[in-house]
């Protein structure tokens, strides 16, 4: 079983523009520990602010009414008894003491010999267990402390072991280490000292967080800390989606994640830190279950040919099958099966004739605008119209009037006719007037235009322009589909002319 640490609260909220409210720290603790099942979260620094202890406050008197005050965790520093009465007086009772895991930051920063440091964070110990307060063990800078300084890092651990610290945590702090090098420092580390329970911490810095994680594990890690969304300093930290779906299915092993719980939080979390999830990240971007190749549903429905482990109903998602310039026949199967509507060849053709055209001006088409192109290829469909628009040129400027040029071919003869209008779509039907003028035809009467967008308000896509027309006593609609209102209501325009022709 290995442990996970969330630090979405603490590490997290040091990426840059990110201040989360109490209300929203406390609503992200609660889905952390109570929904999504992680064992421990670190929710604050110490002695940040004012307003950070009445967050951390409020935390701790929650956890305190629901069992979970030992699973809240603060971090704190080797400053005397500073940081222990600020945790304290918070309410809470584990601190995660930020020492030294390098040579160079003791000698640097601190400008102290290991053998002061060391004596510190005794002292430092020794008071929290006075006061109650757990502790687990930050040696920060561990990698490089790794690389450039392992007698240091060694003696530190010597030193410390047989102290109440709890967990020794090693970070990679500035994202350097490679796997190879995280599963070669850490197996050192648990070969060494088996008795000890380590946590590893990784960041971002080369793409390799989560990688760095799978090797950690690889060597015997029992914990691991991650973020919500991969949030924090610089390029993130490991994301909790990525660790837990390469926990569970390339090490196999346990933890008490729930993943379906993943996707409503990362969502959360979003919506609080402001910082927008890529769509194709994995596990809970916006469009890693979403297949637009037609070869690829072809393949779903055949054996389930293009499927891997990561299926997204574990993660509390579907599998949708979007619609573009590359679907074809099995792609919009899916979707239909998904509505309940069942087309014949024929009709299966037209409609992917379609798709594919909103497809080739890089338009997706999603699942609520199916039915409009459906319902459009069904009722307005017309085969070898004697009208057609050939060509139309549109121009729109301030303090001007809207002009159209339109050239049409009516029985295999072409006309051209150009006019200004009230808007783009009054000049078009005022050039097509002039035509239908010369040629001594009769016109109908627009009785009403309505547009309609499918729902959910994201679409780029799709317009339905409905136009009612009234001609020789009779009142019928015609309908137009595409991506810009105006070539909707050109093509609704086109059908009408075709219907009172014939």
């Amino acid at each position: 079983m290995i442990e996970i640490m969330d630090t979405t609260l603490r590490d997290g909220e040091q990426t840059s523009g990110v201040a989360f409210s109490t209300h929203e720290k406390l609503s992200i603790a609660r889905l952390l520990l109570e929904e999504l099942g992680v064992d421990r979260i670190e929710i604050a620094s110490a002695r940040v602010s004012e307003g950070e202890f009445d967050s951390v406050k409020k935390i701790a008197q929650w956890a305190k009414q629901h069992g979970h005050i030992q699973k809240i965790e603060v971090l704190g520093f080797v400053d005397g008894f500073t940081s222990l009465n600020w945790i304290k007086d918070a309410g809470c009772e584990v601190i995660n003491l930020l020492a030294k895991g390098s040579l160079k930051h003791c000698t640097y920063q601190l400008k102290k010999t290991p053998e002061q440091h060391v004596a510190d964070i005794k002292q430092v110990i020794e008071q929290a267990t006075k006061m109650g307060l757990a502790v687990n063990l930050y040696l920060e800078d561990w990698s490089n402390g790794m690389r450039n300084s392992e007698d240091y890092v060694f003696y530190m651990v010597d030193e410390l072991k047989n102290t109440p610290v709890k967990r020794f945590m090693l970070p990679d702090t500035l994202g350097i280490l490679n796997p190879t090098e995280t599963f070669y420092f850490c197996k050192k580390m648990i070969d060494r000292y088996p008795d000890l329970h380590f946590d590893f911490h990784a960041h971002n810095d080369y793409d390799l967080a989560v990688a760095n994680v799978y090797a950690a594990v690889k060597a015997g890690i029992k914990g691991i800390h991650s973020t919500i969304n991969g949030l924090g300093e610089r390029a993130g930290n490991a994301p909790m989606s990525s660790v837990l779906a390469v926990l569970h299915d390339h090490l196999n092993v346990k933890t008490n994640l729930k993943e379906k719980q993943i996707n409503s939080i990362s969502k959360v979390v979003e919506t609080y830190s402001g910082i927008r999830v890529p769509h194709n990240k994995p596990v809970i971007g916006e469009n890693v279950f979403t297949q637009v190749a037609g070869v690829h549903a072809d393949g779903d429905n055949k054996k389930n040919l293009y499927y891997n482990e990561l299926l997204p109903e574990r993660f509390g998602r579907t599998r949708q099958y979007a619609l573009g310039k590359t679907s074809g026949k099995a792609n919009i199967i899916k979707n239909l099966e998904q509505l309940g509507i069942e087309l014949d060849d024929a009709m299966m053709q037209k409609v992917t004739k379609r798709v594919i055209e909103l497809g080739d001006r890089k338009e997706l088409v999603s699942l609520d605008e199916l039915p409009y192109i459906v319902s459009d290829v069904i009722k307005n469909e017309q085969d070898n119209p004697v009208i057609k628009v050939l060509n139309y040129s549109l121009s729109l400027s301030m303090e001007l009037r809207p002009m159209a040029t339109v050239k049409v071919e009516i029985h295999g003869k072409i006309y051209e006719q150009s006019a200004s209008g009230d808007g783009q779509y009054n000049a078009v039907s005022k050039a097509l007037y002039k035509i239908y003028k010369k040629l001594g035809k009769p016109t109908p009467e627009l009785l009403d235009y309505q547009v309609v967008i499918p729902p959910g308000g994201q679409t780029n896509a799709i317009v339905q322009t409905i136009i009612t027309w009234q001609f020789n006593g009779k009142v019928f609609k015609t309908r137009g589909l595409d991506g810009d209102q105006t070539v909707a209501a050109i093509k609704a325009t086109e059908k009408m002319m075709n219907i009172i022709e014939s």
